[in-house]
């Protein structure tokens, strides 16, 4: 995903770091998927999964912000290397706190065992709204590795599925709460499970928003999805 430059050594720098946040990606990505079934099946065996991979994510961010830290000391990059660098530093960041998410929907999901109010609460529709982030993150990872635009349009249009799910999903909690005021401690175990899968749709899309960044030059956070259609129909690049 990197251009070539006279120095060779430079190359080398910006590959190795390339690889390691795909790298990065990759775990946050697994335990992502597992921390859905954990969610799915209810099951201890996946949480301690969860947990575990926390340590490795959590060792890997910090080893590649020193490597991008000592690149930019020592190559004091400018323009698009510039960009591509606060790129990787950035996609970092979300997908460290991506893995953070899937570690508190593993806790939650303990917390539900431990209540014994697995299987009474309302999970199904919330199993479909992470496999839905499981996917968008999946979709987000090819993206940055291509460095697809069109791609990271899609994934922004796709976060808004996720954030109407978790709004749909809410309302259906509050009802099933008021219905049952017994069940108000557990069910609120699930409501910040679905938080946190509403936050790494929103991960999701910052990484996604990056990638444009990157390509075009232009910051795209807080605009909406027709002002960044016109951005890059219109490109302007620097």
């Amino acid at each position: 995903m990197t251009e070539k430059h006279l120095s060779s050594q430079f190359d080398a720098e910006l590959n190795r770091v390339s690889a390691r946040v795909m790298e990065l990606g990759g775990l946050v990505e697994a335990q992502l998927r597992t921390a859905v079934q954990a969610l799915t099946s209810f099951s201890t065996e996946a949480v301690d999964q969860v947990v575990a991979t926390e340590k490795r994510v959590n060792a890997l961010e910090m080893e590649i912000d020193h490597d991008l830290s000592t690149i930019i000391a020592r190559r004091q990059p400018t323009a698009r290397d510039l960009r591509l660098l606060i790129a990787f530093s950035k996609a970092t960041a979300n997908l460290e706190r991506m893995g953070d998410e899937a570690h508190k929907m593993a806790r939650m999901v303990q917390s539900i065992i431990d209540s014994g109010t697995a299987r009474v609460l309302p999970s199904g529709d919330l199993r479909v709204a992470a496999e839905m982030a499981s996917d968008l993150l999946r979709k987000t990872l090819d993206a940055f590795a291509r460095l697809d635009t069109g791609a990271a349009l899609a994934i922004l249009k796709e976060d808004d599925r996720i954030d109407a799910e978790f709004d749909r999903f809410v309302r259906t909690l509050i009802t099933y709460m008021m219905e049952d005021p017994r069940k108000i401690s557990a069910s609120l175990d699930l409501l910040f499970l679905a938080k946190a899968i509403e936050r790494i749709g929103d991960h999701s899309k910052n990484v996604a928003e990056q990638v444009i960044y990157l390509v075009e030059g232009k910051d795209v956070r807080h605009q909406s999805v027709e002002q960044i259609v016109s951005i890059l129909q219109n490109p302007a690049r620097p």
